[in-house]
């Protein structure tokens, strides 16, 4: 008996060449053109929820100042994005913004390392962790503008002040969130990397840090919520001369009364903090998907 294998594939003598030729090219090009649509409609899903709620804040402030509501002080969409507008036109807004985000990431950085450290600490070490893990937390509820005094004393009007009050009010939420994390990791896993041989370092190395990474995901979002607001209250309270940033433009602006570019510079503000929101939404996203929280879409 012949082997299947070598039998010669049927070819309908009635398909052109070229159909056939068309028809493989197509096949080729589906799982392509399907990754695409996938994406396009990941990005409408991301976009159009955004695009109906600043569309909903509009309307409102229209509507609001439409009503006659505090109209002296007030002002409305229009002038305010004309003066948004300009305000994009010239390179001080720029510069402030660059300003701002360096002193944000630095200090948000820091903050990071800090509180990863003692959070690694605190999870591992139970009398350390019973001797400040309530100071830990008793610093994130603390307000972050209180600091501030003290570190004028410290450092004096400088940005080193700003990041000092940075890591005081983002430095706890990172570690609370690293130490969640380290309490909910399941014991079979510990158990099952002990009997495997593995050090301690190890174990915690290729083990409790991959279990515990989606609640330090919501610690560090959480600390970069207390970062930003430390940031845009040390920049209102610290002016440092020659240092334009988004908190002295607020200041200057309220001192000048002038609104229209107050509620302008609060926009950035907003846009910015919404940015960063997202991009954690993304990485939050990618472990739920890696971990199989999510669907298969």
């Amino acid at each position: 008996m012949p082997d299947n294998a070598d039998l010669p594939l049927p070819v309908d003598e009635n398909i052109p060449g070229y159909v056939e030729r068309l028809t493989y090219l197509e096949s080729l090009e589906a799982p392509s053109a399907q990754r695409r649509r996938k994406l396009a409609t990941r990005a409408w899903n991301g976009v159009w929820p955004i695009g109906l709620a600043i569309v909903l804040v509009l309307v409102i402030w229209q509507l609001i100042h439409l009503s006659g509501w505090k109209k002296a002080i007030f002002p409305g969409p229009g002038a305010t994005l004309s003066n948004l507008w300009h305000q994009l036109g010239t390179g001080l807004l720029w510069h402030a913004i660059a300003t701002t985000a360096e002193r944000a990431i630095i200090g948000f950085a820091l903050a990071v390392l800090i509180g990863a450290v003692i959070g690694a600490l605190l999870s591992r070490i139970k009398p350390l962790r019973a001797a400040v893990g309530s100071l830990i937390t008793g610093l994130q509820t603390l307000p972050s503008i209180a600091w501030f005094p003290f570190a004028i004393i410290l450092f004096g009007i400088s940005t080193q002040a700003i990041l000092f009050v940075i890591i005081l009010g983002a430095a706890p939420s990172v570690a609370n969130g690293l130490i969640a994390g380290v309490d909910y990791t399941p014991p079979l896993l510990l158990r099952a990397g002990a009997m495997m041989g593995l050090s301690r370092l190890s174990l915690y190395r290729h083990l409790i840090l991959p279990a515990s990474l989606p609640a330090f995901v919501a610690g560090l979002k959480q600390g970069w919520a207390f970062a930003w607001r430390s940031l845009m209250a040390g920049e209102l309270l610290v002016i440092i001369a020659n240092q334009p940033s988004l908190g002295v433009l607020l200041s200057t602006d309220q001192d000048q009364s002038d609104m229209e570019s107050a509620v302008a510079i609060i926009i950035v503000i907003l846009i910015l903090g919404v940015i960063v929101d997202q991009l954690f939404g993304v990485a939050d996203r990618g472990i739920r998907r890696r971990w199989g929280l999510t669907g298969s879409n």
